[in-house]
Parts: structure tokens; sequence; C-alpha cells
């Protein structure tokens, strides 16, 4: 049967929290050392019962130093060595980085969309605050106790939380982004309690994402296109109008030649009022006609030319002859056709004159 004269546990494995010393047939005497480093705590247990528990520091085991497990071991008269007992180190560092998940999505109520499904992902920190309390109600007389065995656990705790902090906030889903962090501290805040209870403590917890169904996701996506296009119609219409004439001009049966041309409705409006200028720039613009004598633009309504004097009753009546219909020279007095005298109009009105007239039948006015 061999001493132990050092018992000591160095950890490189990142994920243990409990590791139980490997007595097999060895013993403990009086003056064996115990080492417990920074981040540890060593617990002695005698058939199973906790004893003393060992902050970090180096200990010699004696009757004082192991006060609850003399009283165990019915030492009356003192320290009696050799003797056996169950060694354990608990590991308090922080055990970070650890991953947490909605396994099935989240039912909350909507103030803007209704019942929706909710998952979400992130990270979360936790370390062993009370290893006394651990052990008893956790890790037990596991040999070895890692953190996949208390994720499970750790994470079940955690999405009750999150339920309940979600259901509890009234934010919608659109805003949950923006109070991610506000999010986190009620959740840590309502586990601590719970956490306690298992002689753990809940160091940090972190919302990474919170996503939406995929077919809510697209009709907030359509809402918000539509959104834009609201406040920008005039600009989509212009882009919709040069989109057209571009495959117009791909396809030149689409629109016909002019529309092949590259000529849409804007463009069009605007040749149909250069042509007007066009027509305005050679005496046909609407209002206007044009003296037989002197070529001068008058209004529609005149009877003479304001720049020469001209009747302009040739160019009102059309300039024909009242028997054969003939065109008429400019102040023809005989149609060149027929011979017929060209009816004159009367010097104060304009008025159109019967033929041998003596007296204008609109004015009055005596013909000479």
């Amino acid at each position: 049967m061999a001493l132990l004269k050092v018992i000591e546990w160095a950890d490189n494995t990142g994920n243990t929290i409990v590791y139980k010393i490997d007595t097999k047939k060895n013993v403990i005497k009086k003056g064996s050392a115990l080492t417990v480093r920074e981040g540890q705590v060593a617990v002695f247990c005698d058939k199973g019962r906790m004893a003393d528990v060992f902050q970090p520091g180096y200990y010699k085991l004696d009757t004082d130093s192991l006060p609850i497990l003399t009283s165990l071991l019915s030492w009356k008269y003192g320290f009696e060595t050799p003797f056996k007992s169950e060694v354990y180190f608990v590991n308090t560092t922080r055990f970070s980085k650890q991953r947490w998940g909605t396994a099935n999505p989240i039912m909350l109520r909507d103030p803007d969309f209704g019942a929706v499904r909710v998952r979400g992902y992130g990270t979360y920190s936790f370390r062993v605050k009370d290893a006394y309390v651990f052990m008893t109600e956790l890790s037990g007389s596991h040999s070895t106790y890692r953190t996949e065995d208390i994720t499970d656990h750790i994470r079940s705790m955690l999405v009750m939380a999150i339920s309940d902090a979600m259901g509890e906030s009234g934010i919608s889903v659109v805003d949950m982004a923006a109070n991610l962090m506000e999010l986190s501290e009620a959740v840590k805040k309502s586990l601590e309690k719970r956490f306690e209870e298992i002689g753990l403590e809940l160091c940090d917890f972190n919302f990474e994402n919170v996503s939406l169904p995929a077919e809510l996701e697209k009709a907030m996506d359509e809402n918000a296109r539509l959104g834009m296009m609201r406040r920008n119609v005039d600009v989509y219409t212009q882009m919709a109008q040069a989109d057209a004439l571009k495959e117009a001009a791909k396809n030149p049966g689409m629109a016909g030649g002019t529309m092949s041309a590259g000529i849409g409705l804007g463009m069009g409006m605007q040749m149909m009022n250069a042509m007007g200028g066009m027509n305005a720039a050679n005496g046909g613009a609407a209002g206007k006609k044009i003296c037989p004598e002197c070529g001068a633009q008058v209004p529609a309504d005149s009877r003479f030319c304001t720049k020469c004097g001209s009747s302009l009753a040739a160019a009102q009546t059309g300039g024909v002859c009242a028997k054969c219909g003939a065109k008429l020279a400019p102040n023809a007095k005989f149609c060149a056709e027929c011979g017929t005298p060209v009816a004159s109009v009367c010097p104060k009105c304009g008025a159109k004159l019967a033929p041998n007239a003596k007296f204008c039948a609109e004015c009055g006015q005596k013909i000479k």
C-alpha cells in the first residue's frame, strides 16, 4: 500500500469541471501535502459524505486542517494515519464560449404581426460558485464531470428564460435587433437564483441573432420595397419608362417604327411640341393665316392684312370661283377658267358682295 505524499491536480483539458483523484490502493498519512491551484477547490469525502473543502493554497494534512473528516472518522485522540479518503478537485474558472440555440421556435404574440415563431442563438459563460453545493446537487460521486454533462440542463433553463423575457418585453420582432442587450440582461437576471441553487453562476449571456420564419421575412422585405416605391414613385416611373425604351429599341415589332427608334411617350410629346414650333415658324400655327399679297402672318379672324392692308376675303373663302369652283389668283377680277366676274368684298367690313351689288348686305356701305 503506497502513501500519497502530495495531492494535486493539473488540468489541461479546458472542459473538466470536477476531477476525482484516483487513490486506488493508496492511502493518506499524517504530513501529506495538498496543493490547490488558483481556479480550483479541493473537496474531501468519506464514504460518499462531503467533508472538508480547501480553497487555493498549500496545506499540510493533519487534525487541524481536516476538522470535519476528523469528526467523521471519529479520531478521538488526534490524527490517525494512514487513512483513505476520496479527494475531488473542482474547477472554478469561467467556462466561456458555450453556445445555446432554440431547438424549436419560440411562439410569441407580436403587436404588429400577431402570433409569430422566433428562433435565436448565441453564447454564454458560467463557473462553479459553490463547490460544495454543486457536488451535492449535480456531480455527486462521478469520477469526472465535464461541461458536456451539464450543457443540456443549462440550455433548457436558458430557453425557458428567453421565452419569458421576450414575451414580457412587448417588443415587436422588427425592433428586437435593436434591443438584444436589454433582452440579454433580462435573461441573465431571471436565471441568477436558479443557477445559485445548483452552485453555479451565469457570468454572461449574449444574443447573436433572432430570426423569423422565411415567409414572414419575405413579407417584411416586400413591404419595405413597396414603402420605398411609394416614397419615390416619380423616380421609379421615369426608370420604368427608360427601361421600356430600351426594350422597344431591342424589338422593332414591339411598338412600331417610332418606338423601335427609341421614341416613347415622353419623347413623342417632345417631338410633337417641336413639330408645332416648326409649323408656327412656317406660318401654319393654330390661330394664324397668311396674307396672299405680302405673306405676313395675321390673326385668323382678320379681314385685312395688318401689314399691307390687302383684303383677305379670298383666303377666307378659299379663293375659288363661285360658278365653276376653279382656284382664283390673288385679287383676280374674273375667273381664268370660265370668265365669271369674281365677287368683290366690302371695303368697310370685308363681307362678300353679290355680283353688281350697289350696297354691302352686311354693313350697308355704298359700293363705288
